[in-house]
């Protein structure tokens, strides 16, 4: 008869794990069902807890955290809190995040007593499985853990599908299984790659040979190819920044990213040529991208509404590589993983062109785009500078601009200071103006598909806090609709000490890309004629905050955070170089900066969604 009794608990195991897979800060909102774990959490000392104001902003950060590091998590407490998280957790199913969400629960003993009598107890539902059967919507794997033998296996089987899928999963744990003993962890989670069998390898075979057909059926005017690639957001989550390097330096072949995938690579490297985002791309770029080039190449770029900027379909001369097979013109190849595919198709184009057969400085050549104009030099210098601008500055140079902005922002963070930045962009407004920023690999994140507004501020503290990321600067831009989601969390940036600097964009207090959506003649001036002339739809407007006063409501004496007002590009100047010196004390702490604006204005990368006046 085997006595030994087991040294290990439920609780223990789980913090075992997170720690093993390198997870040094865990999220959430604690409640009574959560409190065994922390305990023991604290006790382990591998992770940290950190407390939000809200479940929302948990996720949030968890979300930034795990992509940046590969895998974060979030802990909340039954119902109330499971439901406030849901949205995190959706994003990051919808946008391939792997998060670990975890759901304390009533105890054993509480769900028998609603079983025998009807008993209910704090944030219980009739029904047992709502939670579960909620979280299997967004989740590769939802699991229920009530009985402390099986715990280990259990959970062992979720993280193993959040690291294999990319993908969130759910441990929903009860409340008096915390403590209770289970065996102690044994063979490492390890993450389970699809095989490549000789199936698989036959149909990789004839991708590749599908995309140099492609290539060579699509010459350019001189006869000799012309494809760019468009790097896109599973680049980034399958960690494949290193073999797409490899790609573009062997064979030569320009690229462009996707809003999300904008940071998977430097910036500065000779092939990236920019932001392609459909009709919101900046003009030299669409200029390459669609005019320059005969075929386009995708590479785990995904053709939402977002990444294809006001376009409705891809067509025939392009490749499409994502969620796990290969579109080639009309045909599809399953089951083609880019992990094979990447390096495949860098040794098939060298071979066909040579290394470094591909490369072209289209503004050295004849080739003329957009009417060049003899004003302007020619060369790949003068299109990777011209990125900078994104349109004509306003004549009332008074006022700031969301061009006027952004563009002085990028010659900042290229120019002016010495500390490394992560900008965190929310959805809208700040999403488009942020798009041509030039950043380094890792220096960029957005939610480009879920777009869950006020996303960014809770996000920054997870991007603070990743260890690939340690000692980054977060540079959040959110809109005023977007920051009065998730203010809260500003205090999450104070209590931590984190130097963010978050630029709430307060267009006159109102939803502009809601207005651009239903309503974009607004944009286009005031109609004297109508019965409101210039007046937005009422359900856009706002109710108007000092955003920047928040700021001392976070404050403590401990914890500094500043808050103050720009509405003039000399404002924005002076606010920059007081970032650039590190004795300043808007660098001790946060730093809340609302940017007046006038609520006529948008990015110019906007504009074809303006109706044009008569």
């Amino acid at each position: 008869m085997n006595d030994t009794i087991p040294t290990c608990t439920v609780a223990r195991y789980l913090a075992l794990r997170l720690a093993e897979l390198g997870i040094t800060h865990l999220f959430g909102v604690p409640g009574n069902h959560l409190g065994p774990f922390l305990t023991t959490l604290r006790a382990e000392g591998a992770v940290e807890w950190v407390g939000t104001p809200t479940e929302g902003g948990a996720g949030q950060a968890a979300d930034a955290y795990a992509r940046i590091h590969g895998v974060g998590a979030a802990a909340v407490t039954y119902s109330v809190g499971a439901f406030n998280l849901l949205n995190s957790c959706g994003g990051a199913y919808v946008e391939q995040v792997p998060l670990i969400a975890v759901n304390a629960c009533p105890p054993y003993e509480q769900w028998q007593n609603f079983r025998a009598v009807g008993l209910l107890t704090s944030h219980m539902s009739p029904r047992a499985e709502s939670n579960l059967d909620v979280y299997r919507q967004v989740t590769v794997d939802a699991q229920v853990i009530s009985h402390p033998g099986l715990a280990p296996a259990q959970i062992d089987t979720a993280l193993t599908a959040c690291l294999s899928e990319r993908r969130p999963v759910y441990l929903e744990v009860m409340e008096d299984l915390w403590d209770e003993p289970c065996p102690e962890p044994a063979q490492p989670i390890v993450r389970r790659e699809r095989p490549l069998g000789a199936r698989g390898r036959d149909m990789l075979e004839d991708a590749v040979q599908a995309i140099l057909t492609l290539i060579q059926e699509h010459p350019g005017p001189d006869g000799r190819p012309r494809p760019i690639v468009w790097a896109g957001e599973e680049t980034d989550r399958y960690r494949l920044g290193g073999e797409l390097v490899e790609l573009v330096e062997a064979t030569g072949v320009p690229f462009c990213t996707t809003v999300g995938a904008k940071a998977v690579v430097d910036g500065e490297l000779p092939q990236f040529h920019g932001v392609y985002n459909g009709h919101a791309s900046h003009p030299d770029v669409r200029a390459v991208f669609k005019d320059w080039a005969t075929c386009r190449i995708g590479l785990g770029a995904w053709s939402t509404s977002k990444n294809l900027g006001g376009e409705q379909c891809v067509g025939t001369d392009w490749v499409m590589a994502a969620h796990g097979g290969v579109s080639v013109g009309t045909s599809y190849f399953p089951d083609v993983q880019l992990v094979h595919l990447l390096p495949a198709l860098r040794d098939a184009l060298v071979k066909a062109y040579g290394t470094g057969g591909l490369y072209a400085d289209y503004y050295a050549e004849s080739y003329s785009y957009q009417g060049a104009r003899e004003d302007r030099p020619a060369g790949l210098a003068q299109h990777r500078a011209s990125l900078s601008v994104s349109g004509p500055r306003s004549p009332r140079a008074e006022q700031l601009t969301y061009d006027d902005l952004f563009d002085r922002i990028n010659h900042f963070l290229g120019q002016e200071t010495q500390e490394n930045w992560t900008v965190v962009s929310d959805a809208a407004f700040s999403l488009i103006g942020s798009m041509n920023l030039s950043l380094p690999a890792g220096g960029f994140l957005s939610q480009i598909s879920w777009l869950s507004i006020g996303w960014s501020v809770g996000a920054a503290t997870g991007a603070a806090l990743a260890p690939e990321r340690e000692g980054a600067r977060p540079m959040v831009f959110v809109g005023d609709g977007s920051f009065q989601e998730t203010c809260q969390e500003i205090s999450t940036h104070t209590r931590l000490g984190l130097r963010s600097v978050v630029f709430v964009l307060d267009n006159g207090h109102f939803y502009g890309i809601e207005q651009m959506l239903v309503h974009p003649e607004y944009y286009s001036g005031p109609d004297p004629a109508a019965p409101d002339p210039g007046e937005p739809d009422f359900y856009n407007v706002l109710h108007p905050w000092h955003y920047d006063r928040l700021a001392a409501v976070f404050a403590g004496e401990d914890t500094p955070a500043s808050g103050l007002t720009i509405a003039r590009p000399a404002e924005l100047d002076e606010l920059l170089a007081r970032l650039a010196d590190p004795h300043d004390p808007v660098n001790a702490g946060p730093l809340l900066v609302r940017v007046r604006l006038d609520r006529h204005d948008y990015p110019r990368a906007m504009a074809y969604k303006v109706p044009r006046p008569s």
